[in-house]
């Protein structure tokens, strides 16, 4: 068996699900419940939901559907998109989920992070930084999907995070989101580097080659959407994911090249 995590992330709009490119433009691909139903036939390792639907406020009405792909699901799940209150969390952890994924609300509140590993675990808590370029040169945080700059270096957030108490760290280029042309490799090794809890590269899978070559870069895990959901060049959509001897195969020698680096 392989111990590096391959995480398929559904993002939610509404009561569908949709891709993006940067952050921009999202593409209808099909029914949630479903997409769940599908990875738990391929054995998937976990699975990250993050509904980003905008009148997203955590009404019973909002709640049914991602209860309904908790209790479908069979893999581990995290579930993200405006989680900002210890209520939610606890909301998140009563429908059946097993991680929580905070963005914005890490920027904002991260004292929150503290409390919530104080209350929960470490363990359950995840923070995603979403990283876009800055006007005149060099890297920023963002929040509220990519349309505001936090003015903060993504390095020293995920410092910060890590302090708080965050037991995870998922790390996004928004410039790679959704194209399937390679993670920010550069970007993955300078969090990775300066944190020593696990960081889940994210934005810009498009290949098993990506995958192991965001391993060689620092992540200890990979999540990718487009690459699960598309499928050759001119990306119809089918729900997909590499077996256990294709990730076995690459992730071997992923680790082996880490060895062997000086």
């Amino acid at each position: 068996m392989f111990s590096s995590r391959v995480i398929p992330s559904l993002t939610l709009i509404d009561d569908g699900l949709y891709r993006t490119k940067k952050f921009k433009k999202p593409s209808y691909v099909g029914d949630p419940l479903n997409a769940v139903r599908i990875f738990n036939e391929k054995e998937v390792d976990e699975l990250f939901v993050l509904d980003i639907t905008p009148s997203h406020t955590w009404d019973e009405g909002r709640l049914q559907l991602l209860t309904e792909m908790a209790e479908e699901a069979f893999m581990p799940m995290g579930l993200g998109g405006n989680i900002s209150s210890v209520t939610h969390v606890e909301r998140a952890f009563e429908m059946g989920y097993d991680k929580v994924v905070i963005n914005s609300a890490a920027i904002s509140n991260t004292p929150l992070i503290k409390e919530l590993a104080g209350r929960f675990g470490g363990q359950s808590i995840v923070v995603s930084i979403d990283v876009g370029k800055k006007m005149f040169g060099g890297a920023s945080v963002y929040a509220d999907l990519g349309r505001k700059t936090a003015d903060i270096d993504p390095v020293e957030h995920a410092q910060k995070c890590e302090q708080a108490g965050a037991g995870e760290i998922v790390i996004r280029s928004i410039a790679h989101d959704g194209l399937m042309d390679g993670f920010d490799l550069d970007l993955i090794a300078r969090v990775s580097s300066a944190v020593s809890v696990p960081v889940v590269a994210a934005g810009g899978a498009g290949s098993l080659e990506d995958l192991s070559l965001a391993m060689e870069a620092g992540a200890h895990a990979v999540t990718a959407g487009s690459m699960f959901v598309y499928h050759g060049p001119h990306r119809a959509v089918l729900i997909n994911y590499p077996d256990t001897e294709e990730l076995n195969r690459i992730f071997s020698r992923s680790k082996a090249t880490v060895k062997a680096a000086p």
